[in-house]
């Protein structure tokens, strides 16, 4: 199932991040709050989504809600309402790991579209049409795939992809406070337990001590991220021809300039391709314009794009 002209996903931490993403170019905002989405840049609630909604729809954009969070007995009296009141508040769609999350919103919101994102699960087609038999229109595809495992996946998709083109990614998440129980171990308990995404912490191995590991801890526990960043923009018309049909750029621990920046390169990467795919051509001066914002300390990769084993 290829798409036309791919979408521009970005997450939102707020009302007025989102409003600047979507003027900067994306075409979907990805928005949540802790309780029932994991490793959002933001939280946004109801009335924050609505405010969102009003906007992106008035200028052609869509607004996706995660509920990617670990479903507990207690949590899944709240879904249904919550779902509900994602219709009520204009949010397009749903993206969901667990299938309590998809029986919920099929009861409270039938006509919402489900997005199937089972992180590192999501590694086939044919479990990706399973998902869709049941209901979800979209798969979001595993980070740990590689360019000829996503673009040999989509001819036999039934279902809409959905990938990571930029920006960190997640490599481990315990539900334990492990930051916190280590500091306390050590006599030097953190005070207001400060342990948050702004907090700056990041891990260092003994052997690769050049790479730095960002973590941090919320409501859902402790999160380690990837030491450098995805950026497949050399070779984002690879997927552009394959028919992938939404490209995600990972705002987490980004500065709001950072992400506005990246999206208008990808913008104008996406538009050029649109155009004229027998002439496009990558441009040099598109990555200069990341590279004059990007971190030093974190290197712009391919991720998993050209590695052979990924699982």
């Amino acid at each position: 199932m290829k798409a036309d002209k791919p979408e521009l996903l970005v997450p939102a931490g707020s009302v007025e991040e989102a409003v600047s993403f979507i003027k900067a170019g994306a075409d979907a905002v990805l928005v949540g709050e802790d309780k029932y989405g994991m490793r959002l840049p933001g939280e946004c609630s109801l009335d924050d989504i609505r405010r969102i909604a009003e906007f992106a729809h008035a200028h052609q954009a869509k607004v996706y809600v995660s509920i990617n969070n670990l479903v507990s007995n207690e949590l899944l009296a709240e879904l249904e309402p919550y779902i509900q009141g994602l219709q009520e508040a204009g949010a397009d769609a749903v993206q969901f790991g667990d299938p309590a999350v998809l029986r919920a919103a099929q009861k409270a919101a039938p006509e919402m579209a489900l997005h199937w994102n089972a992180e590192m699960t999501s590694t086939n087609y044919a479990t990706a049409n399973y998902w869709g038999s049941k209901g979800a229109s979209r798969v979001v595809a595993a980070r740990e795939l590689n360019m000829d495992e996503i673009t040999g996946m989509i001819p036999n998709l039934q279902i809409e992809a959905e990938v990571q083109v930029h920006g960190i990614t997640n490599i481990y998440h315990s539900k334990r406070a492990l930051v916190a129980s280590y500091m306390n171990h050590q006599g030097r308990p953190v005070e207001g337990n400060n342990l948050g995404k702004d907090r700056g912490l990041f891990l260092i191995e003994a052997e690769r001590q050049d790479e730095k590991y960002p973590i941090y801890e919320d409501a859902n526990g402790t999160h380690i991220m990837s030491s450098d960043d995805i950026c497949i923009l050399e070779d984002l018309h690879l997927l552009m021809e394959a028919g992938v049909h939404s490209f995600k750029i990972e705002s987490l621990l980004k500065p709001t300039a950072y992400t506005i920046a990246v999206i208008k390169v990808y913008r104008q990467a996406i538009d050029a391709y649109a155009a004229d795919p027998e002439c496009y051509a990558f441009q040099e001066s598109w990555m200069e314009q990341i590279r004059r914002l990007q971190d030093p300390e974190r290197e712009l990769s391919f991720g998993f794009y050209y590695k052979e084993q990924v699982y």
